[in-house]
């Protein structure tokens, strides 16, 4: 098949604003997070039971902080043991796959959409999506951005404020913007 879904998924330009079956996925999943993002912090299994519908994968334990946003849920896959502080937000126009013991502090961004740099298309409202993958054991400080295509590797802590614009080895210090590693952990 070849719907603007299809091409979302392959990684190739699509129409991200237009196609209203990815708007009606896109709305359908913001209904869900808007009754998440509302409930009373008593309602923590009905609050994970929701996340469990709109996520791809979840393995084990995991708490997700309100608010919290992302667009389409299904492409988020969470190891085991993760925790997400308040207001972050997740474009998963592709997989977004974190490993276990996963740690993400305040106010962080992981960005799968890209926008073509000619005006034209992007005027049109094409994008592309490429994965995001974070490994085993890794931290990622407040207001780190992690952008498209980007793999953090085992055992890594980026610094707050980081914008992580290229892949990052495994048991790194890495911080800065763009992020660059300082030193072996």
């Amino acid at each position: 098949m070849n719907s603007e879904k299809d091409k979302m998924l392959r990684g190739e330009l699509y129409d991200a604003n237009y196609d209203s079956f990815l708007i009606a996925e896109r709305k359908a999943c913001k209904l869900v997070l808007h009754e998440i993002n509302v409930m009373s912090p008593d309602d923590e299994g009905k609050r994970n039971e929701l996340f469990r519908k709109i996520f791809g994968k979840i393995n084990g334990q995991f708490i997700i902080e309100s608010p919290f946003h992302c667009d389409y849920g299904y492409n988020i896959e969470l190891g085991e043991n993760f925790y997400m502080n308040v207001n972050c937000v997740i474009l998963d126009e592709a997989k977004v796959r974190f490993g276990d013991n996963v740690f993400i502090a305040p106010n962080c961004a992981f960005y799968t959409a890209g926008h073509p740099l000619d005006m034209e298309q992007r005027n049109k409202g094409l994008e592309y999506a490429k994965p995001i993958t974070v490994g085993n054991n890794v931290w990622i400080g407040g207001n780190g951005v992690v952008l498209p295509g980007v793999t953090i590797g085992d055992n890594c802590v980026i610094g707050a404020g980081s914008v992580v614009v290229k892949d990052i080895p495994a048991n790194t210090l890495a911080v800065g913007n763009p992020c660059k590693v300082i030193r072996s952990l």
